[in-house]
This record gives C-alpha cells, structure tokens and sequence, in this order.
C-alpha cells in the first residue's frame, strides 16, 4: 500500500519553522538594538518629513498615483510584510520587472525610473518611508536587506543557508550593501549577512550605519544613485 506524501509547507512562514531546527532565542543586545530602532527612527522621520511629502506632492503630480510603492517582502521568522517606499518608477513596472535580479534588474529599472524618481533615489530619499516598518516593527534599521517571497524560495533552492537570514528583522540597509554591490553574487551577499547575524552589537550596528551615511553622501556628490 502507498504511503501518501506529506504536504509541503504552503508558506515561507512554515517552511522556516521547518528548516530551524533550533528555536533562535533573542539576544539582550536585540532588546538594546530594537530601542535604537526607535530611537532613530522616530528621529529622522521628525527631520525628513517635510522633504518626503515634497517629494511625494511632485511624484503625484508628473506621474499621478500611487505616490507609494508597497511591496512584499520577507521577514524575520518568514513573516511576509508589506514594505514601503516612495515610488520612483512608472506605474506597473514591479509586474514588468518581477522576473528579473541582479544585473538585468539593475539594466531594466533603469528604463522605467521617473524623472522626480531620479532625484529620489540620488539621495535615496525614496527609502525613507521604510522608516514606517521600523516604527511598526517589521524591519530593523541594520539587517539583511528583504527580498520578494518568490525570489526568497529560489534563492532557498539555489543557496541552502539563505533561510538563515531571517533569524533577524530585516534592515533598511545591511552590512552586505556597505561592502559589495547589488551585481554580486547572493552567495557573496549572504557572507556578510550572516556574518553581521553572528556578531550583532550595538557598536557593529552604528557601525553599519556610519558606513551607510558615508556611501550615501560619496555617491551622491558623484551623481550616482547606487
């Protein structure tokens, strides 16, 4: 008699309760790392409101709605949340741009950036809405940066380790963004991720976000946006 085969988890959820076979207790430094969060969050919110809702008001105006970009991602236990963003490309390009990553995305984003969108992401402006997941608790400041569910089970598929990266919130930018571009490998990428995972502390955290600031203002004084 056949056995019948046991279903497959139907969720990234189920399939990273599955995969750990350890429960990730938090760490004291997490509790620390989470009112920093807050903390700098809230903060630049307060100073970068004005300029976000300019910025808002002009991509309403030459590109009509919606203002914000919302998107799925993947986050810490598998939790799927809804990012957001300030929109920076035409309406509907996600659908157009969904197969692609790595250096194909980067080629064809570029074909579908708006001219307010330019300026936005010059500054990386356009991130700062983001800051409304830190406050609400889907992402961290400093993580892994959050990918898409369906490139999230191909990358599980291609990289064994890749689920280990959701041992922790995901970051509006990450150890892995302040040492390598966006046309490395995800094998090179979750290095670092895992690495920043390892050895999370309050001085590696503000460390990263240094880094951040840095590169930042370097591209943008070279007029590059990534």
């Amino acid at each position: 008699m056949a056995t019948q085969a046991e279903p497959r988890p139907s969720s990234v959820a189920e399939q990273y309760s599955d995969l750990a076979a350890e429960v990730y207790a938090p760490r004291r430094v997490d509790v620390a790392l989470r009112g920093l969060d807050l903390i700098i969050a809230g903060s630049a919110l307060v100073v970068l409101s004005p300029l976000l809702g300019l910025l808002a008001l002009a991509t309403l105006l030459t590109s009509g709605r919606p203002v914000l970009y919302r998107g799925q991602r993947v986050g810490r236990a598998g939790q799927v949340f809804t990012m957001y963003k300030l929109r920076t490309l035409r309406p509907g390009a996600e659908s157009r741009l969904g197969p692609y990553y790595g250096e194909e995305l980067s080629r064809r984003t570029e074909q579908e950036v708006t001219m307010v969108g330019r300026a936005a992401r010059l500054t990386h402006i356009d991130e700062v809405p983001q800051l409304f997941n830190v406050l609400g608790g889907d992402m961290s400041m400093v993580g892994p940066r959050p990918v898409r569910p369906a490139f999230f089970n191909r990358l599980c598929e291609e990289v064994p380790q890749y689920w280990q990266r959701l041992v922790v919130r995901p970051g509006v930018t990450g150890f892995a963004q302040t040492r390598i571009t966006r046309e490395d490998s995800w094998e090179d990428k979750l290095i670092h991720d895992l690495e920043y995972i390892a050895d999370r502390s309050i001085r590696l955290y503000l460390r990263v976000l240094g880094a951040t600031i840095t590169r930042i203002a370097s591209l943008t004084l070279r007029g590059r946006d990534r």
